[in-house]
């Protein structure tokens, strides 16, 4: 099969299996996921088709992409707006890890939902647990079936998920981007509100929903300023020397900017709200009220993946005018400015967070800081490596803590404890129970704290460390350096509370390793955790270097944009590394390691406030919930509903209202007046006159008209009798 085709096929596999269980396979739950894992199935292998022949040179992707053919689609004023599929090193090494870690989240989605198990995770309000016995009204036993109600309602969604992310790193254009960037929204908005029955689940999808359209609406306006300017969205033309130089050149009317400069800036805040960067960030937390395969999904393959994608992808447009070496632009400034302290902020959130899920969640939103840091300071290659590491061990991660809630439901079914499974201060000591989950969950956890030389993110973290030392910005570097030992601690302190000690609870007691089909796509991200990292190692490396060369930078040094390969390697970034990994893990460990059941968070009293602070995640909802909640209810209750629309529009009405009132009340009255002046002039004086005519004629002029009458009438016929008689008609 042609690259072209399969191009072509890899998003639309998806798309197909999301019209099918859509419109007729959604009763039946095995077809249902049946289909969904046929098109990622197939996609995968089509991914892993493309990505073969682009490594080895069978798609010559080397001096300019490959571009399958375009069709027309928009007819426009002078011609048609063209669409087609593009392959370049970016999307190649993307659609890599986007391919393994959709197909092994469906995978494991399947056991999640219990397929065929008598133990469900979660319950709808009202419902009875997922595997109890129930009694009917004839006193009949019945078992609550086990597999998720909404089964094949989540299938269809996870596929068109998987088409939206497929399509956004396959296309050649930022139109068709955008709207797999706005797919990706409303299935974000589906999936995390999947457990609609629940409010907490409600809320959390309309506040990931809305916050993300905040960057969505300046990424639009970005779009469409390019558009108006250059005249097209491809990526072939908008990222052309020519073109780049009329935007760099070009004067924008806000802050002195150049329309390059602009437009990059405002595609940056798209960025910002799909990759929830400060101050966005709010909406990626409470998404963790979905399915654990959807937080999966949002953190590793899809949505904030899209946002450091788009900023990748653009990446021409944003350092346009820079040269490494120049000082910073004012949009890269922007992004190395809010890359670093998101980094920071949200590492000390996940210090304070007690709901395994949060924990990675903040975890995510403080690595997608590493990499718009790395981009900000013009570490292009850095942060696309960190990108695919990062993909790797975090759906590890999410995907192990689906299994360790999993385990934890269990024994909450098994002893009827009223604990919240997702509480690490509820767990420990399941290391003894849950072996599997519990190693590959310490290979992700190590892969995220930067664990050196043996997981993957060592390797890409160390190289954002590096390229931020040798461009001089120490600042920054000091930042992220400190954001990394912290990473460090807070993911040792999740593995020492989950895993490590004796159980704290009755339900961590009873709590089994989760099913095959949950845990072999665990040992599959474990084995990418570990060896990813490996294609990135650099040349010079001391020993390795020599043995494995970069191949990741050399591969990216085709694309067309300014990525110099580094030949000095400094040793003050990799010390640093290797000092705040294994001191946070230390750290962590030290302080966590004798917890035990009922006891408070050892950090609590000698942080004192600050711990406050950090579980209340700094107030920022708080914050946005006074500035910004709260106004635009008061706005829309007080002066939109009271004064706008009940005051001033329903006024108008009941103006309205109350002049025809008047009016019909003025033409009721006077055409009353009218009436009765005409009744009483008209029509009474002239019944009148006529009933005086009648009464006159009763009083004995009728008799005399009426015997004058018939007097006449006689006298006629006498004169007709005798003129027949004399002219003898008659016949006598």
């Amino acid at each position: 099969m042609t690259t072209e085709l399969l191009l072509w096929l890899i998003p639309l596999l998806p798309l197909l299996a999301f019209g099918l269980i859509s419109l007729f396979s959604f009763r039946s739950r095995g077809v249902s996921h049946g289909l969904a894992l046929g098109s990622v199935g197939l996609s995968w292998l089509g991914s892993m088709v493309i990505f073969f022949r682009a490594i080895g040179g069978l798609t010559s992707i080397s001096s300019s992409d490959f571009r399958a053919s375009r069709f027309d689609w928009l007819p426009l004023g002078k011609g048609t707006f063209q669409i087609g599929m593009q392959l370049d090193q970016l999307s190649t090494v993307t659609l890599f890890f986007v391919a393994w870690t959709v197909l092994m989240i469906f995978i494991y989605s399947v056991g999640y939902h219990n397929y065929g198990s008598p133990i469900g995770e979660y319950d709808l309000p009202g419902l009875p647990p997922h595997g109890a016995v129930i009694k009917d009204k004839k006193g009949r036993s019945h078992r609550v079936p086990s597999v998720e109600p909404l089964y094949s309602r989540f299938f269809a969604f996870f596929a068109l998920f998987a088409f939206a992310m497929y399509l956004l790193v396959l296309t050649d254009n930022l139109l068709v981007l955008y709207i797999a960037w706005e797919i990706m929204g409303l299935c974000s908005y589906l999936l995390i509100g999947f457990w609609y029955a629940r409010p907490s689940a409600r809320d959390a999808a309309v506040k990931a929903f809305i916050t993300t359209r905040v960057g969505d609406m300046f990424m639009l306006i970005g779009l469409a300023a390019l558009y108006s300017i250059s005249g097209t969205l491809s990526y072939h033309e908008i990222f052309s020397a020519q073109a780049l130089e009329k935007l760099v050149s070009s004067q924008a009317p806000v802050l002195g900017l150049s329309w390059a400069g602009l437009i990059g800036l405002l595609i940056f805040f798209g960025t910002i709200g799909k990759s929830a960067q400060f101050p966005l960030h709010v909406w990626l937390p409470d998404a963790m009220e979905g399915p654990t395969p959807v937080s999966a999904m949002i953190h590793a393959a899809t949505m904030v993946s899209a946002g450091v994608y788009l900023a990748l992808r653009t990446f021409p447009l944003i350092s346009a005018g820079w040269a490494p070496g120049d000082a910073l632009n004012p949009t890269m400034m922007v992004m190395a400015t809010i890359g670093a302290f998101t980094a920071l902020f949200a590492a000390l959130i996940a210090v304070g967070q007690n709901d395994m899920k949060r924990v990675l969640a903040y975890s995510t939103i403080s690595q997608l800081g590493f990499m718009i840091a790395a981009l900000g300071i013009g570490a292009y290659v850095a942060a696309a490596f960190h990108l695919v590491t990062h993909a790797f061990f975090k759906a590890l991660l999410f995907l192990g803590s689906g299994s360790v809630i999993h385990g934890m439901e269990h024994g909450v079914l098994h002893t009827n404890e009223q604990v919240d499974p997702q509480n690490m201060f509820k767990m420990g000591g399941l290391r003894k129970k849950m072996p599997l989950t519990f190693w590959t969950f310490l290979i992700g956890g190590f892969a995220l704290s930067g664990f050196p030389l043996v997981t993957a993110g060592f390797w890409s973290k160390d190289e954002i460390l590096s390229k931020v030392f040798e461009t001089g910005h120490l600042l920054i570097f000091i930042t992220l350096a400190l954001s990394a030992l912290i990473t460090a601690f807070y993911t040792m302190r999740q593995i020492t509370l989950t895993f490590l000690g004796k159980p704290r609870s009755k339900s961590a007691e009873h709590a089994q390793e989760s099913r095959p089909v949950m845990t072999l796509p665990l040992v599959v991200l474990a084995f990418f955790a570990i060896t990813a990292g490996w294609v990135g190692i650099p040349g010079n490396f001391p020993a390795i270097g020599g043995l494995l060369p970069n191949w990741f930078e050399h591969f990216l040094a085709g694309i067309q944009l300014e990525v110099e390969i580094t030949n000095a390697y400094s040793l003050a970034p990799l010390f640093t590394s290797l000092v705040v990994a294994l001191g946070g893990l230390t750290l962590g460990w030290l302080v966590y390691r004798r917890v035990s059941m009922g006891s408070p968070d050892p950090l609590q009293k000698p942080l004192g406030r600050v711990h406050t602070w950090l579980v209340n995640k700094f107030y920022v909802d708080e914050l946005y919930n006074l500035v910004l909640v709260r106004p635009a209810y008061w706005l829309a209750e007080t002066f939109s509903y009271q004064w706008i629309d009940k005051g001033l529009l329903d006024g108008i009405l009941y103006a309205i209202g109350r002049f025809g009132l008047w009016l019909g009340q003025f033409f009721r009255t006077t055409i009353d007046r009218l009436i009765n002046w005409i009744g009483d002039k008209v029509i009474a004086d002239g019944v009148r006159g006529t009933g005086k005519q009648l009464s006159t004629a009763q009083s004995g002029r009728l008799q005399q008209y009426l015997i004058l009458m018939v007097a006449i009438s006689l006298l006629i016929g006498i004169f007709f009798i005798f003129t027949l008689f004399g002219s003898g008609n008659l016949g006598y």
